[in-house]
């Protein structure tokens, strides 16, 4: 039986990063052909795409866990230090 061209997605987040770590390290490497770049390529965006909905999906879940709603700065580890809420 043939093989799927695109293999499954990764279970998780950390498994899906890890993937598109090693497809950016064998594209650096500039031995893939035109046709397997453009396939690793392709791979990459979807691995890409996956890990950004896991982090919103982890935001969205802190968000409503803190209670904060959409004002949670989340890049900004002095927030505590704060002026506003």
């Amino acid at each position: 039986m043939a093989k799927k061209n695109a293999p499954s997605a990764p279970a998780d987040f950390e498994q899906a990063l890890g993937e598109l770590e090693a497809l950016v390290e064998r594209m650096e490497q500039g031995e893939l052909s035109l046709e397997a770049s453009l396939a690793e390529f392709e791979r990459g965006i979807a691995l890409a795409r996956q890990c950004q909905q896991a982090l919103q999906a982890a935001e969205q879940k802190v968000r409503l866990l803190t209670g904060e709603g959409e004002e949670v700065p989340l890049d900004t580890p002095d927030a505590e230090d704060g002026d506003g809420e």
